[in-house]
């Protein structure tokens, strides 16, 4: 097969993304203010009025990002404000094809030594990136949520290495991940896809890193605890309405059940052989349970849609990303009444969670369509582990597209 047939995809993906871009771009940025304000602050230091530095989220609980995607923001505050806006929103919109790139392989190194024909793989992230890029737009360039943008690509990263059996790469990606947006701490399951001797040396690099990134925070200043107290409005188009929670702002108890409640269905995943909907359930833990309904908020969906349509389950047609994408971002426009869009978020939740964790699949290696709790192959130090009695495939797989580290 000719080599531009191979990355045919990545060029059309490309063209979709440069498109959503140019609409979008012009209108965009509608939060980097936060981020341009967080990355004036955290490299403040000592100096200024003291609000900044280690104070910074005692003293702005509103900034609810990182302290990975402030630093990073602060990168581009040596420009002119409208020049660091647009450089910032075209390397967040340049990470989701990074993204796709990094699910394509994921996917490939996923069903090494099974007979994964790689034209049928590579139609599906096409068509799943499809769904994918509109809604990496939204959150990197209308919204510009450069923490958002960071916790979603380190933890593709985090996928990347748990398919390649790295334990301390998945750890650090993981925390990385959780440096730049806490809700990322929904997706820490993905270290049980690891083999069970690889817990400890994954769980270690990943709580060694969150903890460097925050405890000079919590130690320089006592009040940074308050800025996990910080409320926003119960949105009346929010699932929490459908729950019966009508209180007016977040509940105390809300984020930490959000937490919660990602961490055992994504456990439940990895239990059930389901390690790639880990991602989606953690998003869906979010949704169901935030008292907002921000449209950015479904990027993270959408990378859960993508990774189980490329890596969980083996149909051609990757529904889930589509209908996604129609059901939770094309109700906001399609359905005018607030009461209804919170049932659809509340629909798709459970029926999602139900069908990723439930419903029958074709395993990796199973061409009967039998159910079983497979974790991605070790890697060892001559390759990846291949499965017993499959025929071992050469290192190099027809995957094509540029290297993600560049």
């Amino acid at each position: 097969m000719p080599a531009i047939s191979q990355r045919m995809h990545l060029v059309l993906l490309t063209a979709w993304t440069v498109l959503w871009f140019a609409v979008v771009e012009p209108h965009g940025g509608f939060s980097w203010h936060y981020l341009r304000t967080g990355g004036e602050l955290i490299y403040q230091g000592s100096s200024g009025d003291g609000t900044g530095g280690l104070n910074l989220y005692a003293h702005h609980p509103e900034l609810q990002m990182g302290p990975v995607s402030f630093l990073t923001a602060g990168l581009f505050n040596p420009f002119p404000e409208a020049t660091g806006q647009f450089l910032a929103a075209a390397l967040m919109s340049a990470l989701g094809l990074v993204i796709l790139v990094l699910a394509g392989r994921s996917a490939a190194h996923h069903f090494l030594g099974t007979g994964t024909n790689h034209q049928r793989l590579r139609q599906r992230v096409l068509i799943a990136g499809l769904a994918f890029i509109p809604m990496w737009i939204e959150v990197a360039v209308r919204f510009g949520h450069l923490d958002d943008v960071l916790a979603l690509f380190f933890t593709a990263l985090a996928v990347r290495a748990v398919t390649r059996g790295n334990a301390a790469l998945t750890g650090a990606f993981l925390a990385l991940a959780m440096d730049s947006k806490p809700t990322a701490l929904a997706f820490v399951p993905l270290l049980l896809a690891l083999p069970r001797h690889q817990w400890l040396r994954a769980g270690l690099w990943c709580a060694g890193l969150v903890a460097a990134a925050w405890l000079p925070f919590f130690l320089g200043d006592a009040q940074t605890f308050a800025a996990a107290k910080f409320a926003i409005p119960n949105h009346p188009a929010s699932a929490l309405r459908w729950l019966g929670i009508d209180d007016p702002e977040t509940p105390g108890w809300d984020r930490p059940a959000q937490f919660a409640l990602g961490l055992l269905l994504g456990g439940i995943a990895v239990w059930r052989g389901r390690w790639a909907a880990v991602v989606l359930l953690g998003a869906n833990a979010r949704i169901v349970l935030d008292p907002s309904v921000y449209t950015y908020y479904t990027a993270s969906v959408l990378l859960g849609t993508l990774l189980w349509d490329v890596i969980g389950q083996r149909r051609l047609v990757p529904w889930w990303s589509w209908l996604a994408l129609l059901v939770l971002y094309g109700s906001v426009f399609a359905v005018p009444d607030d009461s209804a869009r919170g049932l659809i978020r509340l629909a798709f939740v459970a029926v999602s969670t139900a069908y990723v964790l439930l419903w029958p699949v074709r395993e990796r290696g199973d061409r009967g369509g039998r159910r079983g709790r497979r974790r991605p192959p070790a890697r060892t130090d001559e390759g990846p582990a291949v499965e017993a009695g499959a025929r071992p495939e050469p290192p190099a797989t027809p995957w094509a597209g540029p290297p993600a580290a560049r």
